[in-house]
């Protein structure tokens, strides 16, 4: 198989900024935007192969998919008569605030087939498929991406996903190789009951009975934590200051990705998504950067334990053979 990522992105959005330069001077920006967008676009500036698998349709629609083709991003395209979403944001003043949203139109049922199919003839040609969310999940069922989980899985390309609530759950029940997800999303889907560390690495763990391989959990400003091979450590690299928050979970997602795709083990892969995803947010493009910074911030990247646990030791089982996400974290905490 060729170094190649499948990223499936079911409906792209167009954003305009509006931008202020100097004192008397405006500028107007249109951009594509969206999940996977921005994961597509980190990958190709990490030097593998991305196609990007949407569906256009409407005015957005055609206005997207020739920004995206600009870019010099590869298409799996499926027309469609659902428009894409839109919206607008006002950075005059420094601050991303939000002007105007128009949320894109549910795909029918045989767009939804015709997108799936291309999705998975892409992923099976491929050795890693990324699965990315949606603005509205009004556009595609979640349905969808349990199948296409699972059948790339049965058939040999390493799946990672970058979703939640109901889409999480549903590829979840597929199986994911890799799934990134974020404290936050932890607890608003309800696999942890707050955001104290026994508490994560029980979510982690409860990722893990449910479908996940592997597990990365972003905490914002705090180090990552990672469950990989059964064991918890946290992602530590240095501090820089922000330009825009925004865009990092992507950043890593596309790192580790990539990483994947050219052979790297996880480990590996995780500390160069780490390195995108603190990167991206030194510039103001969503999934942007330079994959010689990224190599070498990749080297001050380390996985180390963590505090209060490191690496988990194995379970005591109970009569059933296992044992609880409850106690494997309070294990970590006592340790």
């Amino acid at each position: 198989m060729p170094e190649s990522v499948m990223v499936f992105a079911p409906s792209p959005q167009l954003t305009v900024t509006v931008e202020q330069v100097g004192d008397d001077e405006q500028e107007i920006h249109l951009h594509a935007g969206g999940q996977g967008v921005w994961v597509a676009r980190m990958i190709k500036s990490l030097g593998v192969r991305a196609v990007l698998c949407s569906a256009f349709g409407d005015e957005t629609g055609r206005v997207v998919r020739n920004l995206i083709l600009d870019e010099g991003l590869e298409l799996g395209a499926v027309d469609v008569s659902a428009r894409n979403g839109a919206y607008v944001h006002d950075r005059r003043d420094g601050q991303r605030r939000e002007v105007a949203e128009a949320p894109g139109r549910p795909l029918s049922r045989h767009e939804q087939d015709e997108l799936y199919n291309v999705a998975l003839a892409e992923g099976l040609r491929a050795k890693v498929a990324v699965l990315t969310g949606v603005a509205d999940p009004q556009i595609l069922p979640p349905d969808v991406f349990r199948r296409l989980a699972g059948d790339l899985r049965r058939n040999g390309t390493t799946v990672v996903a970058d979703l939640s609530g109901d889409y999480l759950t549903a590829v979840l029940e597929g199986g994911v190789d890799v799934l990134k997800v974020s404290h936050e999303e932890l607890l608003r889907d309800g696999m942890a009951p707050d955001d104290s560390i026994p508490s994560l690495v029980s979510g982690l763990f409860k990722l893990r009975e449910d479908g996940a391989a592997n597990v990365i959990l972003s905490r914002a400003e705090h180090p990552a934590f990672v469950l990989i091979d059964g064991e918890v450590n946290q992602v530590e690299l240095p501090r820089l200051e922000p330009a825009d928050h925004r865009g990092a979970g992507d950043s890593m997602t596309a790192g580790v990705a990539a990483t994947l795709a050219r052979g790297g083990d996880l480990a590996e892969a995780v500390r160069t998504g780490a390195a995108a995803g603190a990167l991206n947010v030194t510039r103001h493009g969503l999934g942007t950067g330079r994959a010689d910074v990224i190599a070498q911030f990749t080297t001050r990247v380390e996985l180390t334990p963590v505090p209060g646990g490191g690496a988990v030791p194995p379970p005591e089982p109970d009569r059933s053979g296992h044992m609880s996400p409850e106690q494997l974290a309070e294990k970590v905490t006592h340790a």
